[in-house]
């Protein structure tokens, strides 16, 4: 993130301070010459810790986890600071805790609760805006205008959610997938009560642990067995009574091709489904079912399987992957379903050889990530007064024009997939013949 910020803002050394609870990133620090001060935030402490630290016209980067956001943003409107996050943090002790039912663990709450601080006329926080969420929201709208084009839809730039959301109607889109498949490789093997991942091995696992959460689509005629509704907010989306590593679904990228990929809550499933709604006389004529599709890189699926062998026990020592990769790209982007083209990838394909020559101390993962933030940070600068956005409510074409130089080769591909592709080829499977965009048949199991 550092040579980012040092590019693209004329900012000196001694206007950034770092505060973490542990010494990862100090020689990266010291080389910029940024303090970086060693403390733990806690609900308790955090309004000390912050108090003297910032003021009106700052801004806050939370790239922590187990602080709150919402707590963080209330602080920041109240004292006018900009702030971004890259996801909708709680306190520590949210994910794990089964004192509590799963409905209360999901992002839906957090997002939920979230939103209750949107007001017009407060100090912009832009909430979630790293790759994913953040550059996929944004990705969505261009797939969304390459595919009008290519059916010869013609149409003004829409500029509201509505308009969004009657394009993909006109397109009959019924499912997007957050797309996303890792190839970078180590050069060391991974140890047993190892978690080794190319980005933040605490914040996948967190993730992980969660209910697996969707938006769920207006076409979808196959209620989960195993599925739970929500009685608050906008209730587009629902989830499933068990962790998101535990539950597979089938996709599809350009490079990789099908593939059976973790479906991890993301906030994006419900922030994008949410958008992309259509109702009619106050009831919902349109949402197409949003969720991430995520096949991690080989020692981070292998962590996966060892913290799913443990029954969930977290492993004692975290592995962040950087110097140590050999080769490897990671594909991240949209996948758009039921078209009558055909299904169609928009998004990113940045190999580590390519993320080395953009940014130094970045992976393929981390500069994604860092591109999106450092999109959403010139954003919020230049509008300071916005009150609590979400990436859907910020310009997409100025995000990814900030955005792409970092992403390495970015564009769009349409494909003959479905999840009935070679389907019950061996064996007899309950599957939907009559719809392929059924979330029956992209479930895996």
């Amino acid at each position: 993130m550092l040579p980012l910020l040092f590019k693209h803002l004329e900012i000196h050394p001694e206007q950034i301070t770092i505060l973490t609870k542990d010494e990862e990133g100090l020689t990266i620090t010291q080389e910029f010459g940024i303090s970086l001060q060693l403390t733990t935030i806690t609900e308790q402490n955090y309004l000390k810790v912050l108090a003297n630290r910032l003021g009106k016209g700052d801004l806050l980067l939370n790239l922590s986890i187990d602080i709150s956001s919402i707590s963080l943003i209330r602080f920041c409107q109240q004292k006018e600071v900009l702030y971004l996050d890259l996801c909708i943090e709680p306190w520590a002790g949210f994910y794990d805790n089964s004192q509590v039912a799963p409905s209360a663990r999901t992002n839906y709450l957090l997002r939920e609760s979230a939103l209750q601080l949107k007001s017009n006329k407060s100090t912009t926080a832009v909430l979630t805006h790293g790759a994913n969420p953040g550059l996929v929201s944004h990705f969505v709208k261009q797939a969304l205008l390459n595919m009008a084009h290519d059916n010869e839809i013609s149409c003004s730039l829409p500029t509201t959610s509505a308009e969004w959301a009657n394009l993909a109607m006109k397109l009959n889109i019924k499912a997007i997938h957050i797309a996303e498949r890792d190839t970078q490789i180590s050069n060391r093997p991974k140890k047993p009560g190892e978690f080794v991942n190319t980005w933040s091995a605490n914040g996948f696992i967190s993730e992980a642990l969660q209910p697996a959460e969707l938006g769920w689509g207006t076409h979808e005629r196959h209620w989960p067995s195993d599925a739970g509704k929500h009685d608050h907010g906008q209730q587009g989306a629902i989830y499933l009574n068990r962790p998101g590593a535990s539950v597979r679904v089938r996709s599809w990228t350009p490079g990789f091709g099908p593939f059976h990929g973790f479906l991890i809550t993301h906030s994006e499933s419900m922030s994008l489904a949410d958008y992309l709604t259509l109702k009619d006389e106050n009831q919902v004529s349109y949402r197409p079912t949003v969720h991430y599709a995520y096949l991690p890189c080989p020692l981070a699926e292998l962590s996966l399987h060892e913290l799913a062998g443990k029954e969930w026990q977290k492993q004692k020592n975290n592995v962040l992957m950087m110097d140590d990769i050999m080769t490897g790209t990671d594909e991240l982007g949209v996948l758009l379903m039921g078209n009558k083209r055909g299904a169609y990838w928009y998004g990113s394909q940045l190999s580590i050889q390519e993320a080395r020559q953009l940014a130094p101390h970045n992976n393929a993962t981390t500069l994604q990530v860092a591109a999106g933030t450092l999109a959403g940070l010139l954003w919020l600068i230049e509008h300071p007064n916005k009150g609590l956005v979400e990436p859907e409510d910020l310009d997409f074409k100025y995000i990814l024009d900030i955005a792409t130089p970092y992403l390495g080769k970015v564009g769009g591909f349409y494909t003959d997939w479905t999840p009935l592709t070679h389907r019950e080829s061996l064996f007899p499977e309950n599957v939907d013949r009559t719809d392929p965009w059924q979330f029956i048949n992209i479930r895996v199991g």
